[in-house]
């Protein structure tokens, strides 16, 4: 990304995210594992099973409550621990934390082990090695699976793949937070935690009544400019708070959760706010000014930009969009953007301290 050594990090998330890109239908399956980990069950958690969850490849049927979970959905880790379970296997995204546990889910951890963490170059999960820890739950919900890794994870355990009302990887957080709450017994629980961060929205939004109507998009320099299109968590973000996207971003990017556009479709990048992901703050302001038809842009200009560091846990926060990143992620998103769009060309938008 624009000659920038973070520029691996990010291609290797995205290229894994793409790579891991299926379609079909097909049946769930079950375990009996009866190993332990994570939170005793409670009377009225077991009683919510058996539990059936359809999704892209058809249903799945959980028999008694989990007890060794495995989350191969990117960011499925945090609806599991903000649920008071600790998964016996994580699958590593943005890279950096033990178990692929962020700083704002880190405290859920309590004493138990910190997750295996498993890690797809490119090829999809690996199943030896989440056989080895003797699933009774794989989670793939916020996640690409095919048919085939979906077929082979199912020989170990009970897997429950994206739903199939979205792209892949467009599962908004609080369907993906809802699914698991079911999938683990917890239903009621996840729909109160989901009700609470949309509470954290709706008080954002009440308190900068400036972001109704206005135009917003995330957008990163990778290999060119790619942007996230509406299905993608991070977009979802800006419209919870009150932003519209741009009218023909769907048209250009297609059926996925993004794309890389032409120097002809520069035009998008012209909103009112614009979350740039980046590796460097200051080097990549530079070089993207440097382009002359962005440079040209009002956008640019009037220093609507919001650069947000991907390396960085706030950086990490924004792409993680969980039940647990957001209310950590808003606190520093939103003064960002209040300065962005408060129509003073003088205002700088400034980068979070922590």
């Amino acid at each position: 990304m624009l000659g920038s050594p973070r520029g691996t990090r990010l291609a290797a998330a995205l290229t894994s995210v793409l790579l891991l890109f299926g379609t079909a239908t097909a049946c769930g399956s079950d375990d009996d594992s009866s190993d332990t980990a994570g939170s005793e069950a409670t009377a009225s958690t077991s009683s919510a099973f058996p539990v059936t969850l359809t999704h892209k490849y058809g249903s799945t049927t959980i028999k008694s409550e989990p007890k060794r979970i495995v989350t191969v959905g990117l960011t499925d880790q945090d609806a599991v621990l903000a649920l008071g379970k600790v998964p016996v296997g994580t699958t590593e995204w943005l890279g950096g934390y033990k178990g692929a546990i962020g700083p704002w889910a880190a405290d859920k951890l309590g004493s138990a082990a910190v997750p295996t963490v498993l890690k797809d170059t490119g090829t999809g999960p690996s199943a030896e090695k989440i056989a080895a820890l003797r699933p009774d739950l794989i989670l793939a919900v916020y996640g690409g699976l095919t048919k085939a890794q979906y077929d082979t994870l199912s020989k170990f355990a009970p897997v429950v793949a994206q739903p199939k009302e979205y792209n892949d990887f467009g599962v908004p957080w609080q369907d993906q937070t809802e699914i698991i709450g079911k999938a683990l017994g917890q239903e009621a629980k996840a729909k109160e935690l989901v009700t609470g961060v949309e509470a954290d929205f709706k008080k954002a939004a009440a308190e900068h009544p400036e972001f109704a109507g206005k135009t917003g998009l995330v957008a990163t320099p990778y290999e060119g400019i790619f942007v996230f299109g509406s299905q993608d968590p991070r977009s979802r973000v800006l419209t919870n708070l009150g932003f519209k996207l741009p009218t023909d971003l769907d048209k250009v990017i297609g059926d996925e959760f993004g794309a890389n556009i032409s120097k002809e479709r520069t035009d998008l990048l012209n909103t009112d706010a614009i979350v740039w992901i980046v590796s460097d703050t200051t080097k990549d302001k530079a070089t993207l000014r440097k382009d002359a038809l962005y440079a040209d842009l009002k956008v640019a200009k009037e220093d609507r930009e919001v650069f947000v560091k991907e390396s960085s846990d706030y950086g990490n926060s924004v792409s993680f969009v969980s039940v647990l990143s957001l209310p950590y992620m808003l606190e520093r998103l939103v003064p960002q953007l209040s300065a962005a769009v408060d129509g003073k060309t003088d205002t700088k938008v400034t980068e979070p301290t922590s």
